[in-house]
Formats: C-alpha cells, structure tokens, sequence
C-alpha cells in the first residue's frame, strides 16, 4: 500500500515538473525567413569614362515578426541551362569585367522592418580604356546570419542576384548560331514541344523569342499559340542556351500540324511539322489491329484460291 502511495506520488511530482517547464520555458518558433526583390535585373548602355547610378528595392514580405538583416556584395553573372540545369559563371575573361566597376553607394549590411522596403543604391564607373561589348555581373543580397533578431533562426544563407546587363558602346557585334531546332513528329508521352540551341557568337548580348503553334491537322484554327506571350532569353557572348517551349495542355491522342520559330536579333528558323499524339499502349493496339486485318486478310485471299483451285 505505501509502495502504491510513493508510486502515485513520484508519478504526480514528475508531472508536475514537466507541467512548470512547460510553463516556464518560452516558447521557440522559427520565422519563417525570405525577401523580395524589384526589379530582378537591368540593362545598361555604358560609354567609357562616365558613371551611371542606379538602384532597386528589397522588402521584407512581413511573415516573421522580426527585422530581416541582408548584406550585399558584388559576385560573378550565373546564368542556367533548361535542358542540363547546369550553371554557367561568367567570369574571369573580358566580359565580367565590370565587377571591378560596380560601388555599392548604399551601406552594404542593414536591416528591414516586417512589411518595410529599402533601396540599394549603386554606381558604375566606366573607365576610359572599357572594350566595346558585353559585360555582366551580379548584385547579391542575402541574409545576415550573424546579425539576425533573436527568435529567427536561419538554417541556411538565403540569397537574391540583382543581374546586370551591360553594353559599352562602340564596336558591338550581335549575332547567333542556331542547331537542333526540332520539333518530334511522334509523341508517345509528354507534351507537344519545339526545342533549340543558340550559341550567341557575337560580342554583346542578345534576346532569343520562341514561339509554338499548334493547329487541328484538317484545321487552320489554332488551338494554342503562345504568340502574345512567346518565351524569351537574353543570351550573354560566347555562351549557349537550349530551350524548349511546349503546350502543358496536350491531349493524350490527337493529330496536328506544329509551328516552332524561334528568332534571334532579327534572324528566324521555322520548323513546320506534322506531329502524332499517341500513348504506347494505343501504338501496341494499332499495331496489332493492323497485323490481324493483315493475317485476315491473308487467310482469306489463301482461302479463295484453294476454293478456286478444287473447283
């Protein structure tokens, strides 16, 4: 009996302390962490010897009760690939160049209230000997981990490139090679698609437009385009980009005639073709329907014969 007494005992003290911890200890929520920024890049026309200033804005989306602490820095232009995922740095040739022109006007750590904005400002100061064409680089900011509020916890760096497109006047050349525009003409899974590769082979920057039409095969009224708005890329010199632009929305069988263009600073490849929409399974039982009209057919014209031989 006093053993049951002592038991009940323990069990109710021990209770109770985790009772008061829970009471005592404060609470800890991780906030949740992220910022935004406007515009994501910009674009330049420089001429060496003269200085442009410019800024953009981050914000503080509000969904943490705690300031959000960002640092900024000057890094190398990435950019990736659709079809490898693969990122490219520009770096360490005569088209990042300009990382050594950029000066962050604004102080380069801070803070921003929930539901606050700041303004990064920043110049470039082009020097009187800058090549003509193309350079890039990058406006980074990310959260200051060692500066962040108390009850935030950040498990990992959180960053946003600022891109920067540069062009220094002068002798700029704009110019592309294309390769394996294709468009498949049989489709056993996925969506209608036109895909290419573009090597930008000139000094400077240029923009890639893609566009996709699909039509009914005994129709001229489209079905999709993306016309109004076709997919776009700014290709940096001495790089290439694959891409692909499809219809999401492709019926699982069907027939139609494809468009693909895709454009580059004024020069177009088209690719018109007739494309098949047809699971596998519908393959297989085509197939085989047409090897029994086939065997049907057979049989009978031997059929006929025999009959015609013995008559």
């Amino acid at each position: 009996m006093k053993y049951n007494i002592i038991k009940k005992t323990f069990i109710g003290v021990i209770a109770a302390v985790i009772a008061g911890v829970g009471i005592i200890v404060p609470r800890v929520q991780a906030a949740t962490v992220g910022f935004s920024m406007s515009p994501m890049k910009q674009s330049f026309v420089l001429n060496p010897g003269e200085t442009y200033k410019s800024s953009f804005s981050i914000s503080n989306p509000g969904t943490s009760e705690e300031d959000f602490y960002y640092k900024v820095s000057i890094a190398p232009f990435s950019y990736t690939d659709e079809k490898t995922g693969q990122t490219t740095t520009v770096e360490n040739d005569g088209y990042s160049m300009i990382m050594d022109w950029i000066k962050i006007d604004s102080p380069t750590t801070g803070s921003i209230k929930p539901n606050g904005t700041e303004e990064i400002y920043f110049s470039v100061e082009v020097p009187r000997t800058a090549p003509s064409g193309g350079q890039y680089a990058s406006i980074v900011v990310s959260s200051n981990d060692e500066s962040t509020g108390e009850g935030m916890m950040i498990k990992e760096t959180i960053s946003m490139a600022h891109s920067i497109y540069a062009e220094v006047t002068g002798n700029t050349v704009k110019q592309g090679e294309f390769s394996d525009v294709n468009v498949p003409g049989i489709i056993l899974d996925g969506p209608i698609k036109g895909s290419s590769v573009i090597k930008n082979t000139g000094n400077t920057h240029g923009t890639a437009t893609y566009t996709l039409q699909v039509y009914p095969l005994f129709s001229g009224e489209e079905v999709y385009s993306n016309e109004e708005k076709p997919d776009t890329y700014t290709i940096v010199p001495d790089r290439s980009y694959y891409n692909e632009t499809a219809w999401d929305k492709t019926p699982t069988m069907g027939i139609f005639n494809v468009v693909y263009t895709v454009e580059y600073e004024g020069v177009v490849e088209k690719v018109s073709k007739m494309v098949i929409k047809c699971p596998l399974w519908m393959m297989f039982l085509v197939f085989f329907a047409i090897a029994a009209i086939i065997i049907w057919l057979f049989v009978r014209v031997r059929k006929h014969k025999k009959a015609k031989g013995e008559a």
